[in-house]
């Protein structure tokens, strides 16, 4: 049976000095050290530093992560993104900006159609704008059709404030959709100042946002189907 060697090291307290003349802390601070703690040898390259409060905190220095990290407890969770065959995803798009919402459901489909998703597996289901995204998306999220739910639209910025309005119950629209539902809900809502903006991520020099997201509602679906699939 292997064994590990321990180092014994011990806590030392030492309060700031403005602290010190209290008869409690004068106390405690002539009893050092008052903790004695027992690690790996191999992890035992640490140091002390004393905070800007009572106490003291420990640093751990040149140890390698992998050493310290690796052990048969943990155990690491992610999706796949080998293939999506065989999952079933919604897409929600925002009419309003279809010139370059449709960019991006381009871009999503053709992600999908990549990974092994089958054309009868995706239905896409159009909104008004993105005010509407997350009250679709959360319905569809509860009928446990599909395993993930990618939201697509396109806010710009105009000359009032309305920008900010729409952008924030998009934003928190989504969130809520997946967290009501238990479906995991993809924001693929675009945020620009300008159209110019816009137009480089639905296939300009900022790539096609619409795919990276797709990509997210892959692997976000893989997570759930294989490892957090909720108790029905």
């Amino acid at each position: 049976m292997a064994t590990t060697a321990f180092v014994e090291f011990s806590v030392v307290v030492r309060p700031q000095s403005n602290f010190v003349n209290t008869p409690y802390l004068q106390q405690l601070h002539s009893h050092r050290p008052f903790l004695s703690l027992s690690i790996p040898k191999s992890t035992a390259a640490l140091s002390f530093t004393q905070s800007q409060d009572f106490g003291c905190s420990i640093e751990r220095q040149q140890c390698d992560r992998g050493d310290f990290v690796q052990t048969s407890a943990v155990r690491e969770l992610a999706g796949s993104l080998i293939s999506a065959q065989g999952h079933r995803f919604a897409i929600v798009v925002a009419r309003f900006n279809d010139l370059i919402t449709k960019k991006l459901l381009e871009g999503a489909l053709n992600t999908f159609k990549s990974y092994s998703v089958r054309e009868e597996d995706i239905d896409v289901v159009w909104v008004p704008g993105s005010f509407e995204i997350g009250v679709a998306a959360q319905q569809l999220g509860k009928s446990r059709k599909y395993q993930s739910i990618l939201c697509i639209g396109a806010v710009i910025r105009g000359d009032t404030s309305h920008y900010d309005a729409v952008v924030n119950a998009a934003t928190s629209g989504v969130l809520s959709a997946g967290l009501n539902s238990g479906t995991p809900c993809i924001f693929g809502v675009l945020t620009c100042d300008t159209l110019e903006q816009a137009f480089d991520r639905v296939g300009g020099k900022a790539g096609n946002k619409g795919a990276e997201a797709a990509l997210t509602a892959i692997e976000m679906a893989s997570l759930f189907e294989h490892h957090l699939k909720p108790l029905q």
